[in-house]
C-alpha cells in the first residue's frame, strides 16, 4: 500500500510540476528544440559499457578503467581515426561514473567519482566539446544503477538541471528497477530535461524491461514523454549467437516497430559490435547492413585503439552510413524469410531502396531478393555498397552468392 501511495504522489506531482512547467516556459518565451530537431536522424557515436563494462580498479587497470582518462582518450581516437568526419559524434559514459559514499552531495546532486574524475564533468564535457565531440551520459529510473551505483528515481528534476550544467548533449536512462515506476519516472526525467534549459538527446530504456512482445509495449506514451530513442529488449552481447538473435527478433517485430520510427524517435536494438573480434568480418557487414536498413542508432561498442583495418572500414564506409542516415527517417524491415536466406529493404529517399540480403546460415547461400515483395514493379539499377561498385540493371530480382553469416547490401534505384 505504502509502495502504491508512493508511486500515486509522484504521478501526481509529475502531473502538476509539468504543467507548471508548461506555462513558465510559455510565459518566458523559451521553448525547447521539437524532437525531430533533437534526432532528426539515428544518433551515432561510441559508448563503453560493452568492452570497458564496470571496471573501476584503475591501479591494475589503468588503459580500461571507467576513468577521465578512458574518455579523453576515446574523443582523442575517435577524431583521429576519421569517425568524427563520418559523423560518430558522441562519447558515450555508462554505468559506474558515480560517487556512492555519499551518493548525493549537500544539494541532492550526483557527483562523479573524484578518484576517477578528478577534473569534474563541466571539465570533461568541455575537453570533449573543444573536439566537436557531444558529451553522452548514464542514469537509471531505480533507486540506483544496474550495477549499484546513485540513480535518478526521485531527483528527475535536480539531475535534469545538473546534466544541464555539465553540457550534457545525450543521456541515457536505464531501467534496473521496478517496472511500476517508469510509466512515472520516464516522464518526469523528459519534461525535466525540456526544461532544463540545453537540448539533450534523450534515450530510454523503458521498453527493455517490458518483455519479449513488442506489440504490447507503450510506445505512444514513451514518444509523448519526449524519448528520442528506445532500448527496446535484450542487451547485445560480444557473441555471434547474441547478435543473431536480435537480428532475428527484429525480423520478427520489425514491421511492428517500424511505425513508431521516425525523425525525433528511434527503435534501438542495442551497441555495433564491429571493431571486436567475437565477430568476424561477414558478421560485421551484416550487423551494419541490418542496423542501417532498421534506422538503428550507430554507437560503437569496440575500444577504438584496436579496430581491426576490415572492421574500421565498415564502420567508415560512406554508403552504409548514408543508409542508415537516411532523411526519409523511414525504417525498413524483414520482407522474406525463406530457407535461403532473408532480404531487408528500406525505402530512402527519391524513390530510392536500400536491401540487405542475409544469410543466417553455416554454408555460403544464393539470397534472392523479388522486387515485388517490396511493392517495386519497375526493373531496378543495383549498386554494391560494400564494393562501392555499379552491378547493372535487374528486373523482377536480384540474386547475390552470400557467405555465411554474410549479407549482401544494396542500393537500388528504379530504371525509368
Amino acid at each position: 500500500i505504502l509502495k502504491l501511495q508512493f508511486l500515486y504522489f509522484i504521478g501526481y506531482h509529475n502531473t502538476i510540476h509539468t504543467m507548471l512547467s508548461s506555462v513558465l516556459m510559455v510565459a518566458s518565451g523559451v521553448f525547447a528544440a521539437t524532437a525531430a530537431d533533437l534526432a532528426p536522424t539515428p544518433p551515432m557515436g561510441w559508448m563503453s559499457w560493452e568492452i570497458f563494462r564496470c571496471e573501476v580498479d584503475c591501479v591494475n587497470h589503468n588503459e580500461s578503467c571507467i576513468n577521465e582518462y578512458l574518455y579523453k582518450t576515446m574523443t582523442d581516437a575517435l577524431v583521429s581515426g576519421g569517425y568524427l568526419a563520418a559523423g560518430y559524434d558522441g562519447i558515450h559514459l555508462d554505468d559506474c561514473w558515480m560517487r556512492t559514499q555519499p551518493p548525493r552531495d549537500n544539494n541532492s546532486r550526483l557527483v562523479p567519482d573524484p578518484n576517477r574524475f578528478p577534473s569534474g564533468f563541466k571539465a570533461l564535457g568541455d575537453y570533449m566539446h573543444s573536439k566537436n565531440v557531444k558529451f553522452a551520459i548514464y542514469t537509471a529510473e531505480s533507486p540506483t544503477t544496474c550495477a549499484g551505483y546513485p540513480a535518478s528515481m526521485g531527483y528527475e528534476s535536480v539531475d535534469a538541471v545538473t546534466f544541464a550544467e555539465w553540457g550534457v548533449d545525450y543521456l541515457k536512462v536505464d531501467g534496473c528497477g521496478h517496472a511500476d515506476y517508469y510509466p512515472t519516472g520516464y516522464p518526469l526525467m523528459g519534461a525535466s530535461l525540456v526544461e532544463s534549459g540545453r537540448d539533450i538527446v534523450y534515450s530510454c530504456s523503458w521498453p527493455a524491461y517490458l518483455g519479449s512482445n513488442e506489440t504490447t509495449k507503450p510506445f505512444p506514451a514513451m514518444i509523448e514523454s519526449h524519448c528520442n530513442l528506445w532500448r527496446n529488449w535484450d542487451d547485445i552481447q560480444c557473441s555471434w549467437g547474441s547478435l543473431s538473435s536480435i537480428i532475428e527478433y527484429w525480423g520478427t517485430y520489425g514491421q511492428f516497430l517500424s511505425q513508431y520510427a521516425a525523425p525525433g524517435h528511434w527503435n534501438d536494438p542495442d551497441m555495433l559490435l564491429i571493431g571486436n573480434t567475437c565477430i568476424n568480418d561477414d558478421e560485421a557487414r551484416t550487423q551494419m547492413a541490418i542496423w542501417s536498413i532498421s534506422a538503428a542508432p550507430l554507437i560503437m561498442g569496440n575500444d577504438l585503439r584496436t579496430v581491426p583495418d576490415s572492421h574500421r572500414a565498415i564502420l567508415l564506409n560512406k554508403e552504409a552510413i548514408a543508409v542508415d542516415q537516411d532523411p526519409l527517417g523511414k525504417m525498413g524491415y524483414r520482407r522474406s524469410n525463406t530457407p535461403t536466406g532473408q532480404v531487408w529493404v528500406r525505402e530512402l529517399v527519391n524513390n530510392t531502396y536500400a536491401a540487405a540480403l542475409y544469410n543466417p546460415s553455416s554454408a555460403a547461400a544464393n539470397v534472392t531478393f523479388t522486387f515485388s515483395t517490396a511493392s517495386i514493379t519497375t526493373p531496378l539499377a543495383v549498386r554494391d555498397i560494400w564494393a562501392q561498385q555499379d552491378l547493372g540493371s535487374f528486373k523482377g530480382s536480384y540474386t547475390a552468392l552470400v557467405p555465411p553469416h554474410g549479407t549482401a547490401f544494396v542500393k537500388c534505384t528504379p530504371v525509368n
